[in-house]
């Protein structure tokens, strides 16, 4: 990605409105002891949320080298559904009941596709720990997020709404849990027939 004065990306990635303006507030330039590392940082601040963006290139070109904080991306190892339901969630955090609802949906899309499929979404949760395909503490998230969603989908009179924070926390364990059962396992078969050829 080449800088300029705007930054080029689908969403930001603090408030994760679409199509963002995310716009050149100001550049600084840094190097090493020896001055052999000369770096120009770009400072990029998004004017629905105010929030700012850092992106880092050499001298000699535009081509970004790392942006801080990182664009979200789904990895394609998720099933569709569970990456469709995650996608979601990540992208509507700014409407925190919603995000977290599509955070637990995306945990339950992934322990079905795992044929954790009978009973309900409790039932599910507990037999993928007591067959150790997630572990004791990870099932115990899970819960969290599945009585989190449950407040949200029956709108319970004492529960409080939750905030971006909240609902941050469920897409990253949700991503945590994808992780785990997807992402790993297909880098791990991957690197293991690339070092068979």
């Amino acid at each position: 990605m080449d800088l300029s004065n705007v930054l080029p990306l689908m969403r930001c990635p603090h408030c994760q409105v679409a199509n963002p303006n995310i716009y050149l507030a100001t550049t600084i330039k840094t190097t090493n002891a020896n001055s052999t590392n000369l770096r120009i940082w770009h400072f990029y601040q998004c004017s629905t949320c105010g929030g700012v963006i850092t992106a880092s290139r050499f001298q000699h070109n535009n081509v970004a080298l790392e942006i801080f904080p990182a664009p979200k991306y789904i990895d394609e190892s998720i099933p569709t559904k569970a990456r469709r339901f995650l996608e979601q969630a990540i992208n509507s955090i700014n409407a925190p009941s919603g995000s977290i609802m599509l955070s637990a949906s995306s945990i339950d899309a992934m322990l079905k596709e795992k044929g954790y499929s009978d009973g309900s979404l409790y039932d599910r949760i507990n037999l993928a720990a007591k067959n150790h395909l997630i572990t004791d503490a990870m099932a115990e998230w899970a819960h969290y997020i599945r009585l989190e969603a449950n407040d949200q989908r029956h709108a319970e009179a004492e529960s409080e709404l939750p905030n971006e924070t909240d609902a941050q926390k469920t897409v990253e364990f949700a991503q945590s849990l994808a992780h785990f059962l997807y992402v790993l396992p297909d880098r791990v078969n991957r690197g293991i027939q690339n070092s068979k050829k």
